[in-house]
């Protein structure tokens, strides 16, 4: 019987747990903590998977962990998220996107709530990997193998599509996807040498993404020389410019 949506991110987190678990997660919030650092704003969200604290290196003063998961804040599905459009700094997808029913509508709902120069945390598995040569041969088995293994280039053309815009991206987990942690320990050199010799087979992506919103530009204080009559007093300002003028007759 096929698992739904919430049942396989249950599954999921459970499996976490295990050495194979903890090595992705290791990876990630590594880069989780290094990215949403120097990101600023007022409001925050992760989407699933708070055994995964993605915003624990943020700054900001307002966030929370919503969707189906087990122990999240905020009950609610990613496809109809409970926020006003355009109301939120900062949103953190994490492999949420691997066990969405459909990842293109969660995109969507991702794009209505960010506010313009918002930005889109996103981390996936790479079906171009040693990690989906494992998940041809386990295909059966609840979690991660059962997840949608999104191809990068048709994320990020569907982000395009709704105006994101990539920030930066790196390539994590070139280890081989094992459970024993001997092999899981003698697969480390592969690391360095992936990212330096196959930088695009790495078992996970990440995406730093912002909303850019078309026709919309920063505007700047106004200056302008204004010439000054002979005995006057000019005060300028970044949004105004006053002439005080004396009486000629004095």
């Amino acid at each position: 019987m096929p698992l739904n949506v919430d049942a396989r991110l249950n599954h999921f987190a459970d499996w976490l747990a295990t050495p194979l678990g903890h090595y992705l997660a290791s990876a990630e919030m590594d880069w989780y903590d290094r990215t949403v650092t120097d990101i600023f704003g007022y409001k925050a969200v992760q989407l699933e998977l708070p055994q995964l604290d993605c915003l624990r290196a943020n700054r900001m003063a307002w966030h929370l962990c919503a969707g189906q998961s087990l122990g999240v804040d905020l009950r609610c599905m990613g496809e109809a998220l409970p926020f006003a459009s355009q109301s939120l700094d900062l949103l953190v997808l994490p492999h949420v996107l691997d066990f969405a029913a459909n990842p293109q509508a969660m995109l969507s709902e991702a794009e209505r709530v960010l506010m313009p120069e918002g930005r889109l945390l996103i981390t996936g598995f790479n079906p171009w990997s040693l990690w989906g040569l494992r998940r041809l041969q386990n295909g059966s088995h609840p979690a991660p193998w059962r997840g949608n293994f999104v191809a990068l280039p048709r994320l990020k053309d569907w982000l395009a599509t709704l105006g994101f815009e990539t920030m930066q991206g790196e390539f994590l987990c070139y280890g081989l996807p094992v459970q024993r942690e001997k092999w899981l320990s003698r697969s480390r050199f592969l690391e360095d040498a992936g990212d330096r010799w196959w930088p695009a087979a790495g078992g996970v992506y990440c995406l730093d993404m912002v909303k850019r919103v078309h026709g919309m530009r920063l505007i700047g204080p106004k200056w302008r020389n204004v010439p000054v009559v002979a005995g006057a007093v000019t005060v300028t300002g970044a949004d105004k410019i006053i002439v005080l003028e004396k009486d000629p007759q004095r």
